[in-house]
């Protein structure tokens, strides 16, 4: 199962689900690509894909929560109140990964969106973007560069010699970008 299925069997539900939280369009679409965000970075790590509708909607409403923890509000899930000042000791590449992709400029963090979690061609990614096609691979390689580089300055990653990136997320305190939020 790649995020594409994932992407075209539930994420209307998971759009609604979240709407139905924060009451807000473009909110919802935030946390949307945040939470398929998280789905493609650890759809690797799910055992049973007869529990994947479960662990998306599980991810969304932690992506919820995060949203609401950043923004210092209060939200309610299933007849409980969250009080969102509780900050949490543990520290993932997730939390990296989320700082990193807020400080890409839009013009990158759209089209990798659409193409690498959306599961669109690139072509018709530029079609929907209005962009010439060449401007949006580039596009979507700068924001691909810009993530491995987010990953070496935050955490102090290396690309080993096959260009992939190595390392160990740090302790929160330590990390440039999670360590600022």
């Amino acid at each position: 199962m790649t995020t594409n299925d994932v992407w075209n069997l539930y994420a209307e539900d998971v759009k609604r689900f979240i709407i139905s939280k924060t009451k807000d369009e473009v909110v919802t679409d935030d946390i949307l690509q945040d939470t398929f965000i998280k789905i493609h970075t650890k759809l690797h790590t799910l055992r049973d894909y007869s529990k994947v509708k479960s662990w998306a909607f599980s991810i969304a409403k932690n992506s919820i929560i995060d949203h609401f923890k950043d923004s210092k509000k209060t939200f309610e899930f299933a007849n409980y109140e969250w009080e969102t000042e509780i900050e949490s000791d543990l520290h993932t590449e997730k939390d990296c990964l989320r700082g990193i992709l807020k400080s890409l400029p839009k013009k990158y963090r759209t089209p990798l969106f659409l193409s690498d979690i959306k599961g669109m061609k690139q072509q018709e990614v530029a079609k929907q973007l209005n962009l010439p096609l060449p401007t949006v691979k580039s596009q979507i390689q700068r924001a691909r560069k810009l993530i491995a580089q987010g990953f070496m300055d935050c955490c102090g990653f290396t690309l080993n010699e096959q260009g992939h990136l190595v390392g160990e997320i740090q302790d929160k305190k330590d990390c440039k970008v999670c360590g600022v939020h």
